[in-house]
């Protein structure tokens, strides 16, 4: 399934059912607009749609609605991993903004969070103003959602505590993530999380390491990258963070970027005003940003 959160003639956010490009609305089966609310209880939800015909409902056209991210406001700050992938790994520990440790690749997962008042929706802006050093910069992410919490997960159990999929623009303030020596605020500016533009359920994704990450800056591209190319891959994530902390249904973690980010280039290419990001990831769709 592919899940979103939109806004539609009125103010109010409902959830509905993404099916090319039309909408149906939840609500009309009885079903919480809460998003949180349906992860927790999807074996409902699920036998819920099953055993109602969804051509016969009424449906919206996505133009006709606002999507919001898919966890408008999530449960728990967003949890990130930083230096993923080998390539970006490289790249950042020779821009100079990396006070994350002594070498390039660490030897376990770097892990930070994201405050959750900066998730917007595919669409939206993000906000040059909250980032008063003029530093901003992209990062496109794959990330997961959680559907059951839990403590020191077994990594050969590790999908079977994931409800699904989207993708995250871990959207940074360099210059600020570097005065403070650690990742934290630059990374946490209001609008500095894009998400979206849909949760696609896990049983529609088949292997996750196979999926495709592609990110461009006005039409140029900038990110191209595979799942697989994770250094701590995705049952190593989950099996070291619970190790030592309980995860919770619906935490969502990103599990970070590949190569080609703006501190990559010779000198640094930042986002001004004007520029549109868009970040793919196969079956997952498009997250599209204009920056302000």
């Amino acid at each position: 399934m592919r899940l979103v959160t939109y806004v539609g003639n009125s103010d109010n956010t409902k959830t509905g059912l993404l099916i090319n490009d039309r909408v149906v609305p939840l609500e009309q089966l009885g079903i919480s607009n809460d998003m949180n609310e349906i992860i927790k209880y999807f074996q409902k939800v699920k036998k819920i749609i099953s055993e109602n015909k969804i051509e016969n409902l009424k449906t919206l056209d996505l133009s006709d609605i606002k999507l919001h991210a898919p966890i408008p406001r999530p449960l728990r700050n967003i949890m990130c991993v930083g230096k993923n992938y080998h390539d970006h790994a490289q790249e950042f520990y020779g821009s100079g903004f990396d006070s994350s440790g002594k070498k390039a690749v660490a030897d376990f997962p770097v892990i930070f969070t994201k405050a959750t008042t900066s998730v917007i929706a595919t669409d939206e802006n993000i906000i040059l103003a909250n980032d008063y050093t003029n530093t901003t910069d992209y990062e496109g992410e794959l990330g997961l959602i959680l559907s059951k919490g839990g403590k020191n997960i077994k990594p050969e159990d590790a999908y079977d505590y994931i409800f699904g999929y989207t993708i995250i623009n871990d959207v940074s303030a360099r210059n600020i993530q570097k005065q403070h020596e650690q990742w934290f605020i630059g990374k946490s500016p209001d609008t500095y999380c894009p998400m979206g533009p849909a949760i696609v359920t896990s049983d529609e994704i088949g292997d996750v390491t196979k999926l495709k990450l592609k990110t461009t800056v006005n039409g140029e591209a900038r990110q191209d990258s595979i799942v697989e190319r994770l250094i701590f891959d995705i049952p190593t994530l989950l099996s070291t963070i619970s190790k030592t902390m309980t995860l919770e249904v619906c935490d969502v973690i990103a599990t970070g970027t590949p190569a080609g980010v703006g501190i990559g280039f010779e000198p640094p290419v930042y986002l001004k005003s004007g520029d549109q990001v868009e970040v793919s990831i196969d079956k997952l769709g498009v997250l599209r940003n204009t920056v302000k």
